[in-house]
């Protein structure tokens, strides 16, 4: 008699799983602070100085949202051998969370519109993207942590990815400070969240409950 076959997770192996952020903005008040020449924060002098960390500089910018995005990746990532768990999208490519970026290069990256449209944006971004998705091979799931309302990430992600890549089914109709909230508290309990397929995604308009419940191919 056949017996069904156990998926991956259902067998109790974790499944293999990198994460992408999306940037902080750099056009609030925080972020203007930094990319300033007088700043007195410490970050700031470090940025003028010795450089710093770019996660760091991230969470100093987005002290809940990124800060959340960061603290989740880290805590639920399970990358295959040699491939870096959790990347970050800028305007200049896909960046690890501990390069060590100088005040000069802050201002570079912050400066490129992040739209899916400008190809400042999208050759590193498809190059680096290329790159990892041969590094990461065919079993790896790819977990957005950022907007899902416009094509400005998943466009190009989709491109990469198709049907590996996902996003948290908590970010459907929430803000950014109720996301990081979210992602904090998944950090604290150990409590993974649902994903949804980012291919079922219908870009510029909200879905009715029947669209949302056929995308529902839910990974935890």
């Amino acid at each position: 008699m056949a017996t069904k076959k156990q998926s991956p997770e259902s067998a109790g192996v974790l499944r293999r799983r990198i994460f992408l952020l999306s940037p902080a903005n750099a056009s609030g008040i925080r972020g203007q602070s930094l990319l300033g020449t007088a700043a007195p924060s410490q970050i700031a002098q470090r940025l003028r100085q010795s450089g710093a960390p770019l996660g760091e500089v991230y969470q100093f910018i987005s002290s809940l949202y990124f800060r959340g995005k960061l603290e989740y990746a880290e805590r639920f990532k399970n990358p295959p051998p040699g491939v870096p768990g959790v990347h970050i999208i800028t305007g200049a490519g896909l960046m690890l969370p501990e390069t060590v970026i100088r005040l000069e290069e802050l201002r570079r990256i912050s400066a490129t519109p992040i739209d899916a449209e400008n190809s400042g944006y999208r050759v590193p971004l498809d190059r680096d993207l290329r790159q990892l998705r041969d590094l990461a091979g065919g079993e790896t799931d790819v977990i957005l942590l950022g907007s899902i309302a416009t094509s400005k990430y998943v466009t190009p992600l989709l491109a990469a990815f198709g049907d590996r890549l996902f996003f948290p089914e908590i970010f459907l109709g929430r803000g950014d400070m109720s996301r990081g909230s979210l992602l904090r508290k998944s950090c604290c309990t150990a409590s993974p969240l649902r994903y949804l397929p980012a291919a079922g995604l219908v870009i510029g308009r909200k879905r009715s409950l029947a669209e949302e419940d056929s995308v529902r191919g839910a990974r935890t």
